[in-house]
């Protein structure tokens, strides 16, 4: 029987995962503490102030003010036995190689406050073997708590996407042993529908990787299919909606300019580095980044040949520059990439964003008619495409949809 005792749930990350956490928890009955070390955020979600698409100031004022969630930038010893979920990134260093940084903070802190027979549970993406071999370790090697129980729990947040959120996708769980994958259990079945159970930490870390390298392989696919086609002078998107009238063993994706966000172009990556950590290779996501991060270039040398072969003081919009439209996070946008190269190329390069007000020196712009090229990257809702069509303004759509914004799909 499963000992329900747990009374207080600690998120260490308040972002995109470890917000809709907290709230759920809260919303399910848990005395919730949401820890962040960014002071600024969370003097906002104090006030109610948040980003995040899936949650509500109603819902933040509201749980705040009934005892049901606190947000810190400190944590005090625990005073009772509690959940810990981990929710930090788990970004790429430069080299493109596992960043645990801020992972091993989290362990850091979690090891100074922690009591006898807490559960810890880890959200954040990672290699195969994370919870077992790396967090665990570094959270008891400073710490005196006995009988920690450890769980593993991949985030599987999409931000913006209204349909599936954090109580009806399914949540793959399981611990270290049965206890600790019973406690998780029960913790998550109180705001998610569906939990599914798998046999080990490294089945249910491995199925996060490959979810994610899935669709990062077939983006790269139809990307080197764009590529392919542009040559015969015919539609990658006919091609791929005539191939989706077959009713069995095909998957729609769409080209684009590259990956971005915290999943697509880091997963990947992740797995490659725990096939490599014993010795194998893994040849599909090596050319599948190889693909989509060189995108942005083969982009901007089309844009080039499209303008006469010459970048040189063109004007450039770029409308959209975050890595998915409706929300704000430029985590791996590959808008940014293409911006760059388009610079060394000499345009002159201004976008509009109404959800990335100011970046890197610049400001979001409106769309402006008196330009030489527009290019639609992340067609945002709050972005109204009327002006340019208005002024029968020469744009490229290279956006990774099907929708028709008014002009023929480039890629």
């Amino acid at each position: 029987m499963i000992n329900n005792s747990f009374k207080c749930v600690v998120v260490v990350g308040q972002g995109y995962v470890g917000l809709p956490i907290s709230i759920s928890a809260a919303k399910s009955g848990y005395k919730v503490l949401g820890f962040d070390i960014n002071e600024e955020k969370i003097s906002q979600l104090q006030n109610g102030v948040t980003n995040s698409p899936e949650v509500r100031k109603p819902d933040l004022l509201r749980l705040q003010k009934k005892g049901k969630l606190t947000f810190i930038n400190s944590i005090p010893k625990l005073s009772e036995k509690s959940i810990i979920v981990i929710a930090v990134p788990t970004p790429l260093d430069d080299n493109r190689n596992p960043d645990l940084s801020m992972l091993k903070q989290a362990c850091e802190l979690i090891s100074s406050i922690l009591v006898d027979k807490c559960l810890v549970i880890n959200e954040s993406t990672s290699f195969i073997g994370t919870l077992r071999n790396f967090i665990k370790p570094a959270i008891e090697e400073n710490s005196l708590a006995r009988n920690v129980k450890y769980a593993v729990a991949p985030e599987r947040i999409d931000p913006g996407n209204s349909k599936w959120g954090i109580h009806n996708t399914p949540r793959l769980i399981s611990g270290l042993d049965d206890e600790a994958t019973g406690l998780a259990k029960f913790f998550y079945s109180k705001f998610c529908k569906i939990v599914y159970t798998v046999s080990k930490p490294e089945v249910a870390e491995a199925a996060k990787l490959f979810e994610n390298t899935f669709r990062h392989v077939n983006i790269a696919l139809v990307n080197e299919l764009s590529n392919i086609t542009q040559a015969f002078d015919i539609s990658t998107h006919e091609i791929i909606q005539a191939a989706a009238t077959k009713p069995f063993g095909f998957m729609p994706f769409y080209p684009g300019i590259g990956v971005g966000g915290h999943c697509i172009p880091v997963d990947p990556s992740y797995l490659l580095y725990s096939a490599e950590s014993l010795g194998y290779g893994a040849k599909f996501i090596d050319l599948a980044n190889e693909t989509n991060l060189g995108m942005p270039n083969i982009v901007a040398s089309r844009i080039q040949k499209y303008l006469g072969g010459n970048l040189q003081g063109k004007r450039i919009q770029i409308a959209g520059i975050s890595y998915k439209p409706n929300i704000s996070d430029l985590r791996e946008s590959p808008a940014l990439e293409l911006m760059k190269v388009l610079t060394n190329l000499e345009a002159k390069v201004s976008w509009c964003d109404p959800y990335v007000l100011n970046y890197n020196g610049q400001s979001s712009t409106e769309l402006n008619h008196d330009i030489d090229l527009g290019l639609i990257i992340t067609p945002h809702d709050k972005i109204n495409f009327s002006t340019w069509k208005n002024y029968r303004t020469k744009v490229l759509d290279l956006s990774a949809d099907t929708q028709n914004y008014g002009w023929p799909k480039f890629l």
